[in-house]
């Protein structure tokens, strides 16, 4: 099994900075892409930001140049720099990573979840 621990959560005031990350552990062949999403009260998950196995990103227009995603593939880790933070961007944020797993014989990608990590931007 695959699992993605995520820690960096927290309270901060507006135009402050946090920094989230992901460790993905278990039986793991490679993985080809880490992401975040988030998800405010009453409203659906979105995507935050994106990474591939090559570096390639891809980000939410709304936290275009204040959120910077990076990756460390030998630890399996993505990390989400958060900086000039707003009220808005209060949400639980999820990690998501597309892994290729040993199944059986066979190698597949499959896609897992974190648990959710809660952001609070607030005065």
């Amino acid at each position: 099994q695959v699992q993605l621990v995520e820690s960096g959560g927290g309270l901060v005031q507006p135009g402050g900075s946090l920094r989230l990350s992901c460790a993905a552990s278990g039986r793991i062949f490679s993985i080809n892409g880490m992401g975040w999403y988030r998800q405010a009260p009453g409203k659906q998950r979105e995507l935050v930001a994106a990474i591939t196995n090559w570096g390639s990103t891809n980000y939410a227009d709304s936290v275009k140049g204040r959120f910077t995603i990076s990756g460390d593939n030998a630890k399996n880790t993505v990390y989400l720099r958060m900086d000039s933070l707003k009220p808005e961007d209060t949400a639980v944020y999820y990690c998501n990573a597309a892994v290729l797993e040993f199944r059986g014989s066979e190698i597949q990608e499959y896609e897992h979840w974190g648990q959710g990590t809660q952001v609070t931007v607030s005065s």
